[in-house]
């Protein structure tokens, strides 16, 4: 059912986190359509909320609303991927930096458990393991930076990608799991030795280097144009 409490502000803020995790999880694929009724059936609210999250989640970048037709997921064309990630390059190698300045914080910790899973993960090809690890690792290095700004760029940043779609699809690609990892393994290192310049530099590369793997890839060549 729809909140009565009034509390107006948080049932929105939940609604829209709830609906643009389901589009984010790959529930509906590219060019899926979604639908208002079964949204609001699903989340027991009515279409009203439902259509307003949706202009939201196309504000981000998430879905096309076409007039008189429907709501579509949209994914970013190939010139929208190559802009973002040259921003995320940008906000993850200063993330890195600023997480080596800091000296020993819990973020390190996590990070030092994240590349020990990643190699299992590795070592088991388990594609659906390391997409998870991979977005705990990012994720974690941004919260360590200690920035509320970097950290409400970031996420918009991330949403605007559909990044774990993205990671699951080079995670199929041979070696590429346990290059990633390694990887991951040379940031955490100059942040340990508390390297700002060394630490920024590596995740630098890493990033890039991801956006090559992605570029490359026969699905993402097809299903993107250039605009």
């Amino acid at each position: 059912m729809e909140n009565l409490t009034g509390d107006t502000h948080g049932s929105e803020g939940a609604l829209l986190d709830r609906v643009r995790h389901l589009v984010l999880s790959g529930r509906f694929p590219p060019g899926a359509p979604v639908s208002e009724v079964l949204l609001a059936q699903e989340f027991e609210v009515s279409r009203t909320p439902i259509r307003e999250t949706l202009k939201q989640l196309q504000h981000e970048g998430l879905v096309e609303i076409r007039p008189k037709v429907g709501t579509f997921v949209r994914e970013p064309t190939r010139r929208e991927i190559v802009e973002l990630f040259q921003l995320k390059e940008c906000l993850e190698g200063m993330a890195a930096g600023l997480l080596a300045r800091r000296g020993p914080v819990p973020e390190l910790e996590i990070l030092e458990r994240n590349v020990e899973e990643s190699d299992k993960a590795a070592a088991s090809q388990d594609a659906a393991r390391y997409a998870e690890l991979v977005h705990e690792f990012h994720r974690t290095l941004i919260l360590g930076a200690d920035n509320s700004k970097l950290v409400e760029h970031y996420d918009r940043l991330m949403n605007q990608l559909a990044y774990h779609r993205l990671v699951l699809r080079t995670a199929e690609h041979p070696g590429r799991i346990t290059t990633s990892t390694g990887e991951h393994r040379a940031v955490l290192a100059m942040i340990r030795a508390k390297d700002h310049f060394g630490a920024e530099a590596a995740m630098r590369n890493h990033v890039y280097a991801s956006s090559r793997e992605l570029l490359t890839d026969a699905r993402t060549a097809a299903e993107h144009t250039l605009s």
